[in-house]
């Protein structure tokens, strides 16, 4: 069970950050690019961590304070989240 968990965090953050990439990849080709609700979404569903890390490394979203504050907030809520699972399920 354990294992399961942090698999699907680990996958949810590599997606995250892939997200951050493709949707800077689009703002600069001008294309349709990824909604905030998804990019959320996304975040919520355990990928804040890796989107922070992608908000950073791809300077994306850097000025959108509810991304540059929450992603970082969130991303550790999520961490807290996970060990508190792995404790309780150890």
């Amino acid at each position: 069970m354990i294992k399961t968990i942090a698999l699907i965090y680990l996958i949810m953050n590599v997606i995250g950050f892939c997200l951050m990439k493709l949707d800077k990849e689009k703002a600069k080709r001008n294309e349709f690019r990824i909604s905030e609700k998804n990019l959320w979404i996304t975040a919520f569903l355990s990928g804040a961590a890796g989107m922070a890390l992608g908000m950073k490394t791809f300077r994306h979203k850097t000025k959108h304070v509810q991304f540059k504050w929450g992603l970082p907030i969130l991303a550790l809520l999520e961490a807290g989240l996970l060990v508190y699972l792995v404790i309780q399920l150890s």
